[in-house]
Parts: structure tokens; C-alpha cells; sequence
């Protein structure tokens, strides 16, 4: 049996022939033989084979090839072999050999009449070992995306794959064979051998670098491929093509965006096409908003009925602006935008900001259709329509017609929603969350989430981004954005539309079109980014990962003043993919010293509840000085002896002190007890220690967030 891995050399010109006869041919699909030259031009191994065009030459065939053969009808009109009664397996003898032959081409005309039978693929039989699927797609919001998982009929059933965008590299080819379900069938489950996994990365490595090569292959399956402790081969090949040829998304270079977007973001003066001095007018709400937020760039109001809006001299439009524009907020109706476009365009403003609704969702795709192509024709960038704004608060610029906000700090936060952007608005308010920027993104006609990310990237204002999406303009964009940024800040990521119900309501909403789920967790956890279940995770998460240090390894130790608080801990640490230490006899007993007989040591680390706050602090001081415990979940019980500001002042002290002795390490907690337990976990949160009263659930699943993203990012 053959191998294959990631590297070796290639023979484009011996793919390039054959895809350009099918094409020549007015063919979607490559022939078996077609098919195998092309795995043998990037070193795909496949079994013995050859090409029987009668009953004689099968016969010569199968004995060439030596024990049971395969038989598959090869015709360019027959692209699902089976259906036409066109395989037959482990044919034996030469009399089985030729009564397959006749049987497989009388099954195919009696299938298709017309089809063109080029003959009859003899192929050596492959056994033993796993069956999997290697295989590639086009996907239509990430581009050429790889899939591995377990193959032949199971693969339909069971949908036990996984994907990655193409190219691959050698880590991500493995990270996939760990990634399935069956991952541990595979690693030699029951004292079985284990599969040669350097042979089927490798194999699953050409594959990507073969369609990323040639993007006019639409999809690639290698199916089965049969796995053994000896290599890897592939048993079937089945290759379609693209129709037609496939346009490029329109992209920009980084410092194009980067030009752009400081403009945006960081203006000196703003243009509000549509400012009014009417109550009640989005217009008259943006000026207000960008006067009494303290934005000290120059504001320009235009509306051809006005002088004066707000005491501000008003312009009849753009053309009659004495200066600079850096961007230009619209607040006019719909059917105003194209010329107003034009208009900014012609007065070399960069980038246009599109507050009105109406456009594609609503259906009317055209007009968004209008101003988009009008906006490239004038070099000027498109943020929405169907938008709230944004805030940039380094700046002091609310450029919406929402409540403004004004407290700073480096979370920047996106939405594709208008709710979503309220939802998030409230919820900074409440929590008192500083931020760096508030994005709407709305319709994305142009500038989405790979134009935001760049400028975050480079923003020393932000220190962590949160996204609301409903879908990807350009996957492929987003990803190399995002993959750059979460090597250095967090970003997390709501992707509406996980289930079929969602991803329907999603494509009637802002246009958008929700791509298939899995693909997308698979390669936003590719990218590096940490995927929230929910809104209310979305935010907790933003709020706590720029707290919480990066942790330097694997070991959380839970520390708690209840046993069921323990159990539940112990669970949600499960869920979040985090690692409970194994505690070792020497640090057991130097526990054991501070909790009392009927405590319980080990991990958790149960001090009981009627414990006084030097227990709770001399155990918090413990965990933080080993240097093997990486990180500490606490679970405090309400109780007299140690009421809940007494444990927060405590905790905060110990974790300060700690800190000034060099010794930073993540630290959450869990607080159950009356409603002063909620004051108590303000006052932790604002000493960088992510609390949360009555649930056990949300500082965990925080703390698993920042792990993510440290693992992704190659900091733990």
C-alpha cells in the first residue's frame, strides 16, 4: 500500500492537460482513470489499476494485478457509479472477471443508452484497516475547504467529519485526525494498531495544496480511503469541476484598509449629509450626538434647505464644504443615497457612512446594487447601509443616532444588527465595560469584519474585539484577518444562524446568507478566534478576557467553601475544555494544613463553609505562589463568619499582592449567597478578577474562553 506526506514534488502540467481536455470536452467531471493520473501528479496513492475496454482485456487485467479486483464502469455521462449498477467488488477468477465486465456495461446502457462508455476500470481490491474520507469543496463564503472524517457508507450516516480552509499546513492536518469523534479509533482503540497518521496527514495535505492550485476544481473525494498502521490509499477518486470560471472577490491591500479605516475612525473632520434641526430626525440626533459626545474634529452639516443646524453654519452640500471630509454619515432616505454617493465621491471623501434602510433588506437589491457600484466608481468605501452608526470613544466620536457612550477602555464590539448593537450598548452601560468602538456593520455592502479587524489589529485603543455576525462576506478575507490579530488580542465571535431555523430567519435578515455551520466552527476555531454560544456569552466574554492574565500552562485548582459548589465547578470546567490538576502529595498536604479534618483536599479543594476569611485567604495564597497551579477557580458560600465583602476585599488583596511579586495568574470566581454577593463580585471584577454571583456556569466558561484563545494563539 502506498504513502503519502505533505511534501514532495508536483506535476502541474500532468493535471493542468487533464483538466483542460474535460473542459475542452464540456465536462464537469474527470473519468476514474482521468482522476488517478491527477492523484499521481501530487503523489496521492492509489491502488493498481488499468482500463479494460473488453471482457479479454479484464481478464489480462486482474491477473496482471494478482487476487480479488475491483470493476467500475468508466464513462464521462456516469457520475454515480453506483446507481447505474456500474461496481462490482472482490471479483475472483477469470470466468467472475469477464461475467463482471459484460454485466457492469449491460447495467450502465440499461442505466443510460446514450452514455459514452469508455470501458471498464480494473482495479487491485483494497482490505483491512479504517475506511476514511479525504476530500475538498467550495464552499461559497470560505472558498476551497478541506474535509476529513470517517469514510465509506458511514460518512453519510454518521457526518463524522471535520474541515479546514485550504492550504493546510502539517499541524492543521493533524489537528484534524484528532478532531473527529472517532479519533480514538483511529489512535488504536482496543489494543488495535494505530493508523500510519503522518501518511493520511500528508495525503490530506496534498489534497489541499492540489485544489488550491487548481481552484477549477469544485470538488475532490477521496472515498474511502483505507488507513493502516502501513499508509494510506485511496480506493475511489471522484473529481467535479467548475462550470464556469470563478470571479475574485473585490480585496484590498492591508495599508489600503488601514488608510481607509484611520480615516474612519480617527477623523478630523465628518460631514452629516441629511443633518437636521428637527426633533426627532436621525439627522438632528447625529449632529446632537457628535456636539455633546466632545468630538473636537470639524462637523459639517449639509441639507440644502438649512444655514445654521445647531449653531453650526450649515452647507446646501458637499460641493460647498471649504475643507477636508474624512467621512461622511448620511441620514437622507434611500433613494437620495446614489447621488449623495456621487457627490462625496467627487470631493475625494473616502469613506461614506449609511445609516438609511431600504436596500437589499428589504429586497431591494438594486438600489444597494446603485450605490455600491457608485461608490467604487468614486474610491470612496461603504460602511452599511441599514446601520446605527458607530462610536469610537479614543476619539469622542458618536456618529449614530443611538444614546451615546462615553465610557473608554479596549474592547471594540461590532454588530451586523441594530438590536444587537442596543443589546450590546446596554449592556457596556450597565456593567460599566469600557470600550473602545461600537460598530454597526448592517448590510456589509463593502466594509465588514476583515476591514474592522485590520484596524484593530493596529488600534493600540483595543484590546480585544467582540463580533456579532449573521454571515461572511468574504470567509477567506476574514480569516487571514483574524488569523493575524488572535496572535496578539482576543476575538470572539457570535455567528448567528447555527441551526436551520436560525440560518433561514439570518438570510431574510440584512441580506445576509447563513453558510453551513459546521464549516464555519471548524474554520473559525482555525483562525483562532473563540466562538460564543450566545449573546450574553458574546458579552461576558469581552468583559472578561482582557481581566483575566494569559495563563502559562494547563493546571486549574478549584478552591471552594461547598461541596455541591465543587461538583458543579468540576463540571462546567469539563464543559470548557479545562484541565483539573492532579494534586501532588506534597501540595496536598500543605493544603491540608489550612482546612479543617472534614474538609476535603485534593481537586476541588474543599475548605467548608464555616471556615473564617484567613482560611479563604491563606488557601487563595497557596494557589497563586505554586508555581505547578496555573490558574484558580474560587467557590464562595455566603455565610456570617465570612460575609461576602469581606471575602472580596480579601481575594482582591491576595491576587494584588501576588501580583506585585510577579506572580499574575487568571483567577475566577463563583459567588452564592444573598444579594450582597452581587456587590461583591463588582468589587472583584474591578480588582481583574472575573466574578459572577449565582451560577457556577459563567466565570468558568469565561476562564475556558481566555484558554481557547491562549492555546490558539500559542501562549499556553
Amino acid at each position: 500500500m502506498g504513502t503519502a506526506n505533505g511534501d514532495g514534488a508536483t506535476d502541474r502540467d500532468a493535471v493542468r492537460e487533464v483538466l483542460e481536455k474535460a473542459r475542452a470536452e464540456g465536462r464537469e467531471s474527470l473519468t476514474a482513470p482521468e482522476g488517478r493520473r491527477v492523484c499521481e501528479a501530487y503523489g496521492i496513492p492509489t491502488p493498481g489499476e488499468g482500463l479494460a475496454g473488453s471482457a479479454e482485456e479484464a481478464v489480462t487485467l486482474a491477473a496482471e494485478l494478482g487476487g480479488p479486483v475491483a470493476m467500475k464502469i468508466v464513462s464521462p455521462d456516469i457520475l454515480h457509479k453506483t446507481e447505474a449498477g456500474g461496481v462490482l467488488v472482490d471479483v475472483r477468477g477469470e470466468q467472475a472477471v469477464a461475467q463482471a465486465y459484460e454485466q457492469i456495461v449491460a447495467g450502465a446502457r440499461a442505466h443510460d443508452a446514450a452514455a459514452e462508455i469508455t470501458g471498464v476500470q480494473v482495479q487491485q481490491m483494497l482490505s483491512g484497516g479504517h475506511e476514511v474520507i479525504i476530500g475538498a469543496t467550495t464552499d461559497p463564503t470560505f472558498g476551497k475547504v478541506v474535509v476529513f472524517g470517517l469514510g465509506g457508507v458511514l460518512v453519510e450516516v454518521l457526518k463524522d467529519v471535520t474541515f479546514r480552509l485550504a492550504p493546510v499546513s502539517g499541524g492543521e492536518a493533524i489537528s484534524m485526525l484528532d478532531d473527529i469523534a472517532a479519533a480514538e479509533v483511529l489512535k488504536g482503540a482496543r489494543g488495535a494498531e494505530p493508523v500510519d497518521r503522518d501518511a493520511l496527514a500528508g495525503l490530506i495535505r496534498r489534497l489541499s495544496k492540489l485544489v488550491t492550485d487548481f481552484p477549477q476544481i469544485r470538488e475532490f473525494d477521496l472515498n474511502p480511503v483505507f488507513a493502516t498502521p502501513g499508509g494510506a490509499c485511496a480506493a475511489d477518486v471522484r473529481i467535479l469541476l467548475e462550470p464556469d470560471e470563478v470571479p475574485e472577490p473585490q480585496r484590498y491591500s492591508q495599508e489600503e484598509i488601514l488608510r481607509v479605516m484611520n480615516r474612519l475612525m480617527r477623523p478630523s473632520a465628518v460631514a452629516v449629509v441629511g443633518a437636521s434641526a428637527e426633533e426627532g430626525k436621525i439627522g438632528n440626533s447625529v449632529m446632537k450626538n457628535l456636539i455633546t459626545g466632545g468630538f473636537a474634529g470639524k462637523i459639517y452639516p449639509i441639507n440644502p434647505k438649512a444655514d445654521e443646524i445647531l449653531g453650526l453654519k450649515a452647507y446646501h452640500s458637499v460641493d460647498e464644504v471649504p475643507g477636508d471630509i474624512d467621512v461622511a454619515v448620511f441620514a437622507v432616505p434611500a433613494k437620495f443615497v446614489p447621488a449623495a454617493v456621487a457627490e462625496v465621491g467627487r470631493n475625494d471623501v473616502p469613506v461614506a457612512v449609511l445609516i438609511p434602510s431600504g436596500f437589499a433588506e428589504t429586497g431591494n437589491v438594486a438600489l444597494q446594487e446603485e450605490v455600491v457600484a457608485t461608490a467604487r466608481e468614486h474610491n470612496v468605501r461603504l460602511l452599511g447601509p441599514n446601520i446605527y452608526g458607530y462610536y469610537y470613544t479614543p476619539q469622542n466620536l458618536c456618529a449614530t443616532f443611538c444614546t451615546p457612550y462615553d465610557v473608554k477602555g479596549g474592547i471594540a464590539l461590532t454588530s451586523q444588527s441594530g438590536g444587537i448593537g442596543m443589546a450590546i450598548l446596554g449592556f457596556a452601560r450597565t456593567t460599566k465595560m469600557g470600550v473602545s468602538a461600537i460598530v454597526g456593520l448592517g448590510n456589509k455592502s463593502d466594509v465588514d469584519e476583515d476591514d474592522l479587524l485590520t484596524f484593530f489589529e493596529s488600534d493600540d485603543d483595543t484590546t480585544c474585539v467582540a463580533m456579532h455576525l449573521e454571515d461572511l462576506k468574504d470567509g477567506r478575507a476574514f480569516f487571514e484577518a483574524a488569523r493575524r490579530i488572535t496572535r496578539k488580542k482576543p476575538v470572539i465571535v457570535l455567528k448567528a444562524g447555527r441551526t436551520s431555523m436560525g440560518a433561514r430567519a439570518a438570510s431574510s435578515h440584512t441580506g445576509a446568507l447563513a453558510g453551513d455551520d459546521k464549516i464555519y466552527d471548524d474554520i473559525l476555531r482555525q483562525s483562532g478566534v473563540v466562538r460564543a454560544p450566545g449573546l450574553a456569552e458574546m458579552l461576558e466574554y469581552a468583559r472578561g478576557l482582557p481581566v483575566l492574565p494569559t495563563p502559562k500552562g494547563e493546571n486549574v485548582v478549584i478552591i471552594t467553601g461547598a461541596g455541591g459548589s465543587g461538583v458543579l465547578l468540576s463540571d462546567a470546567c469539563v464543559d470548557n475544555g479545562l484541565t483539573l490538576m492532579e494534586i501532588p502529595p506534597d501540595l496536598d498536604e500543605s493544603f491540608r494544613r489550612f482546612i479543617p479534618p472534614f474538609g476535603a483536599a485534593g481537586n476541588p479543594i474543599d475548605i467548608t463553609g464555616g471556615e473564617p476569611p484567613a482560611t479563604y485567604e491563606a488557601t487563595i495564597r497557596l494557589g497563586l505562589e505554586d508555581p505547578r497551579i496555573h490558574a484558580l477557580i474560587i467557590g464562595y458560600w455566603h455565610t456570617i463568619v465570612t460575609p461576602p465583602m469581606v471575602f472580596a476585599e480579601l481575594t482582591a488583596r491576595v491576587v494584588e499582592e501576588a501580583r506585585a511579586n510577579g506572580i499574575n495568574k487568571p483567577v475566577v470566581a463563583s459567588l452564592a449567597g444573598d444579594t450582597e454577593v452581587e456587590q461583591a463580585s463588582d468589587h472583584l471584577f474591578d480588582h481583574g478578577i472575573v466574578a459572577h454571583p449565582y451560577t457556577t456556569e459563567k466565570p468558568v466558561a469565561v476562564l475556558g474562553a481566555k484558554y481557547r484563545w491562549a492555546r490558539s494563539a500559542g501562549l499556553v
